[in-house]
């Protein structure tokens, strides 16, 4: 019989970060970013988690997942992720609920890693030593020469081979800047480089087709959410049409939710900060597997290295620009990403240990 590990009371804080220059998709635009973080014990290990959504995720923690959490066996973290999902039921889970949830499941699997004294990605199994990432950032509030620099960064400064910017500004009204900067990215980058682009929903079905055609004269072979995502037939008629690879799924809060968009997408995305943490975004990778498709990781890019070195059908992680920025402020064992791949095998757990005092500045009560 196994030796149980009882769970302490979780921690939980939020913290409020500025951007480093205004930024803007195809349909918000913002100027900081709230991240929550969930510090789970149990033995002598502590594991972390987080989220990138608004503060309330941590009341959602405090109130409603402490109380099934605590006491609980750290081992059985199957266990513990469906009596969270129970317990938010009531409240709803895609959301804040759903955020609330990701952090401490994240956090449960580097509690259950270090306790085990193993990285992260060698309690699951890995597939692969190395992860693809593309960078991702392309705002549209950046000028041509703000974007050039970025790119340049990324390719010839870290040769990362893949990158995405946005486009769809101002809900799609402004098709020809948006095909601008594609054009100033392509010839930034290069014509070996891949070139993703991002319309976060801002466009119609039909303009999606239309700007989907000039995408691919540019050699454009990733158009993420042309449509909403959640006009799931939107999107099959969009991929229907084109030629690049149409992909979404970052807005996923549940298994049941990916099942529905498997016909829609060439390529799923997951996010294991919303979706319900690892334990879910593995279920997502194996869910499209089985339909012929790849998986890809949207943002939170440490978060997603460890779990993504064991998934056969990936296709990458999003080395997403915000989230970089913050997760290199606030960890110690961040991962390098030159030469476009990380290699998620540094210390136990995911290999982040978080820098308590230096981030203070950015907690809000």
């Amino acid at each position: 019989m196994k030796n149980t590990v009882r769970i302490e009371p979780p921690a939980v804080s939020a913290y409020v970060i500025p951007t480093d220059a205004p930024e803007a998709d195809g349909t918000l635009s913002w100027d900081t970013t709230t991240v929550v973080v969930t510090e789970i014990t149990a033995g002598d290990a502590t594991g972390t988690g987080w989220t990138y959504a608004p503060a309330a995720a941590a009341d959602v923690v405090r109130e409603q997942l402490a109380p099934v959490l605590t006491g609980g066996d750290a081992l059985d973290i199957p266990r513990a992720h469906d009596q969270m999902c129970k317990a938010v039921r009531n409240a709803g889970r895609p959301g804040i609920a759903g955020c609330a949830l990701s952090a401490v499941d994240i956090a449960l699997w580097d509690l259950k890693a270090r306790l085990l004294e193993v990285p992260l990605a060698r309690l699951l199994g890995s597939v692969r030593d190395t992860v693809p990432v593309y960078g991702s950032g392309g705002f549209t509030t950046y000028h041509d020469t703000h974007l050039a620099a970025q790119l340049n960064g990324w390719v010839h400064g870290q040769q990362i081979p893949r990158v995405k910017i946005k486009i769809g500004e101002a809900w799609g009204r402004a098709v020809e800047r948006d095909l601008a900067r594609v054009r100033t990215a392509r010839k930034v980058v290069g014509p070996g480089t891949e070139l993703y682009v991002d319309a976060n929903g801002a466009y119609t079905r039909k303009q999606a087709v239309r700007i989907g055609g000039a995408l691919a004269d540019m050699e454009v072979g990733w158009f993420e959410e042309p449509v909403s995502s959640d006009d799931l037939k939107g999107l099959h008629r969009v991929r229907q049409a084109l030629v690049c690879d149409v992909t979404a799924g970052e807005y996923g809060y549940d298994l049941p939710y990916f099942a529905r968009m498997i016909p829609a997408v060439d390529c799923l995305q997951a996010d294991a900060t919303r979706c319900g943490g690892l334990t879910e975004w593995l279920r997502t990778a194996a869910l499209a597997q089985a339909h012929g498709l790849e998986v890809s990781a949207h943002g939170a890019p440490h978060v997603h290295a460890s779990a993504a070195a064991c998934v056969p059908n990936l296709r990458h992680i999003e080395w997403f620009h915000d989230h970089v920025r913050i997760e290199s402020m606030f960890f110690d064992g961040v991962l390098d990403p030159t030469g476009g791949t990380v290699r998620p095998d540094g210390g136990l757990g995911h290999g982040l240990m978080l820098r308590t005092e230096e981030i203070e500045e950015f907690r809000i009560v």
